[in-house]
């Protein structure tokens, strides 16, 4: 029984896939008796190799064979899965196609390598259809590819027809997308060519977790929802004192949303060149996009920040309407101000000295939100400690021990902040003494 992806017409890419052609390649080469066995063993143990290392990648597990036809489903952007992303199954003459091509995948997924396997003495097709493999960490596997892959190819193997077919992989593109930007939740653009690329594995903050500043995630949460909810919604600037939770905040918001659409690009100042073709890639998709800069400021000398004032406001092109923009810093106007731009003393040798002035103040001004985020009084930190150690039942210290040492930590390590507090806390969890500071800890303190 042929492979027979050289009939796909819409899917016509996983034609050209290079562990599929390679394997369509052997089991032609293989039924026409035209290739040594011992050289066809070679290239399927090679293909074997490849198929493990992107199932390790992505956390595939027992039918890696059908996790991996699915995962080129629904990787592949084509002008019908695109089409089933923003509006659905829209019928029409384009369905027929469809349908063929489903039922040659659907053959493709349950193919018998049995004559293969006996004919060459191997078993490896066996192996890999009937995989069990070593639990990992989340950390370690794309897991919004591993969970959503794992699920449909499950869904796909009980169908019956390739009609069924069809209803489940149209239905997984209007509810999760298609492509990188439909299993990935967060990018980064690339130093070679400024691509998108998808950040396998982030951290997984939640709100919840971030003890504090309930103002400023309100505004923030309320911003973000409105945004996903389709309605207008505003820039924001979180600006402040350095580990106080901006960037985590921002994070969270991520985990938060990601189920109803949101997705994130984190992009560099050098990388500001990049940004009309950033948008022009995400402008039709049926996400909302967050274009994320952390920790974003500018010496005097840097002009950057051009390139960013165009596009948030001012520029021909107009920002796409499912696009905003999200920054943190330390400074509250992001570009560097010395005490000469706030003087017209007589050695400064710009004529419309205040116009300069403005240029530099105008950038902050565009993002229609701010929201500082300060260093917390004494009785914040001593919160936002207990906040975060009451998530470990294994430290036994009492509140006063606690905050007795931990107000030693801070006076040692940089002050008062959110993030000081975190590393207190790690600190605690980390040292042997679990069960509280020792004597000799305490008088070393």
């Amino acid at each position: 029984m042929s492979f027979g992806i050289e009939k796909l017409i819409v899917y016509r890419n996983l034609a050209n896939d290079e562990i599929l052609k390679e394997v369509a390649d052997i089991i032609r080469e293989f039924e026409a008796d035209a290739t040594d066995r011992d050289e066809l063993i070679s290239r399927i143990y090679n293909c074997i190799n490849k198929l493990l290392a992107v199932s390790t990648e992505n956390g595939f597990d027992n039918n890696l064979w059908q996790n991996y036809l699915t995962y080129l489903l629904v990787m592949d952007e084509n002008p019908f899965a695109l089409s089933c992303e923003k509006e659905g199954d829209r019928g029409g003459s384009v369905v027929s196609f469809v349908l063929g091509d489903f039922a040659i995948i659907k053959g493709l997924f349950h193919y018998d390598f049995a004559k293969v396997e006996e004919e060459l003495g191997i078993s490896c097709f066996s192996v890999i259809t009937n995989y069990k493999a070593i639990k990992k960490a989340d950390t370690r596997i794309n897991k919004n590819v591993s969970d959503k892959v794992k699920d449909l190819s499950r869904l796909l193997n009980a169908a019956k027809d390739e009609n069924e077919f069809y209803e489940r992989v149209t239905e997984f593109y209007k509810t999760f997308g298609v492509g990188k930007f439909g299993l990935n939740k967060s990018f980064r653009i690339s130093e070679k060519d400024g691509s998108i690329i998808p950040i396998t594995n982030t951290v997984e903050i939640r709100l919840h977790e971030l003890v504090g500043y309930e103002i400023q995630k309100e505004k923030l949460i309320a911003n973000t929802k409105a945004f996903v909810d389709g309605k207008r919604a505003n820039n924001c600037l979180l600006y402040g004192d350095a580990g106080t939770g901006k960037s985590s905040s921002v994070k969270a918001v991520l985990n938060r949303f990601y189920p109803d659409g949101l997705r994130m690009i984190e992009i560099y100042k050098h990388q500001f060149v990049y940004l009309s073709e950033i948008l022009s890639q995400i402008k039709n998709r049926n996400y909302r996009f967050i274009i994320y800069m952390d920790d974003l400021s500018f010496e005097e000398f840097e002009t950057e920040y051009k390139y960013l004032k165009a596009v948030i406001e001012g520029g021909l092109e107009v920002r796409p309407e499912n696009v905003l923009i999200y920054a943190t810093s330390n400074r509250r106007h992001l570009i560097r101000e010395l005490w000469s731009d706030r003087t017209d003393m007589e050695h400064n040798q710009d004529v419309h000295h205040s116009d300069t002035m403005q240029e530099k103040l105008s950038l902050a001004d565009r993002f229609g939100i701010t929201i500082g985020y300060f260093a917390p009084n004494q009785n914040e930190y001593f919160d936002i400690v207990s906040g975060i150690a009451g998530e470990y039942p294994e430290l036994k210290l009492d509140e006063k021990e606690l905050h007795n040492e931990a107000r030693k930590w801070e006076i040692a390590n940089g002050g008062r902040s959110g993030r000081t507090a975190r590393q207190f806390v790690d600190y605690l969890l980390g040292s042997k003494q679990s069960g509280g500071i020792d004597e000799k800890e305490k008088n070393n303190s």
